[in-house]
């Protein structure tokens, strides 16, 4: 499983994608929401075990922290304990902030390929992860930028169009995810010894699949599409 940093940079390339195609029907409230949700997924267990690591074993925080990830893991109970009440919450969100007028209205391989066995390997496997600050350091800056410069771009700048905008978000997460590529990088091959770039995930690996696998040919969908203005002139991209 990727880390936190390719959960939202992939529900915010998508939603990037969503809103350009829809011509802004697909709004930038509704990518912001998709990718907390990517965050707050069943990856939320995980989190959840991570901090209550910082309690004693045998503590009451370790055991409530056990409990999370059990319960979050599971396929049904993500569903009834997060899936529903966020879909609620989601709701009741978007119709305060509307009434407020804060927001607009409008392959079989199963791993066993070279290119699967690569992106495990670019995990960590050895038992526990160490807990790294520099890494929850780093990440948690270039996730922050990534979150708050697509609020910068899709709302303090609303003033532009859904086209230029999009453009401007998806350059937005290219520079993140190059960032973020390199200290993976970093981490794993230029340091001696290695030692993981987020957690035990599989990061580096996943990004560069993500990019190759799924933004790329998105892109060039995107790019083929031959949107006509009032004026009847093609839109940039």
């Amino acid at each position: 499983m990727p880390g936190p940093g390719p959960h939202i940079m992939y529900a915010l390339g998508a939603g990037t994608g969503l809103m350009r195609l829809s011509n802004g029907r697909f709004t930038p409230q509704h990518c912001l929401f998709y990718a907390a949700n990517a965050f707050l997924g069943p990856d939320l267990g995980s989190f959840a075990e991570w901090l209550a690591s910082f309690f004693p074993d045998g503590s009451g925080g370790r055991r409530l922290g056990d409990l999370a990830m059990e319960l979050i893991h599971h396929p049904f109970y993500y569903i009834l304990l997060l899936g529903f009440p966020l879909s609620f919450f989601y709701a009741w969100l978007s119709r305060v902030l509307l009434q407020k007028g804060l927001i607009d209205t409008i392959s079989g391989e199963n791993g066993h390929s070279s290119m699967y066995t690569w992106i495990l390997s670019t995990g960590w496997w050895e038992g526990r992860a160490p807990i790294n600050p520099n890494s929850v350091l780093i990440i948690g800056f270039l996730c922050s930028c990534l979150i708050f410069g697509f609020i910068y771009i899709n709302r303090v700048k609303h003033g532009d169009s859904i086209i230029t905008n999009s453009n401007k978000s998806l350059r937005l997460i290219l520079v993140v995810a190059s960032f973020y590529c390199i200290w993976c990088i970093i981490q794993i091959y230029l340091r001696s010894p290695p030692q993981p770039a987020v957690g035990e995930e599989a990061d580096l690996g996943v990004l560069v699949f993500l990019s190759i696998y799924f933004f790329l040919p998105h892109t060039l969908c995107i790019l083929s599409l031959a949107q006509k203005s009032h004026g009847n002139e093609e839109l940039p991209l």
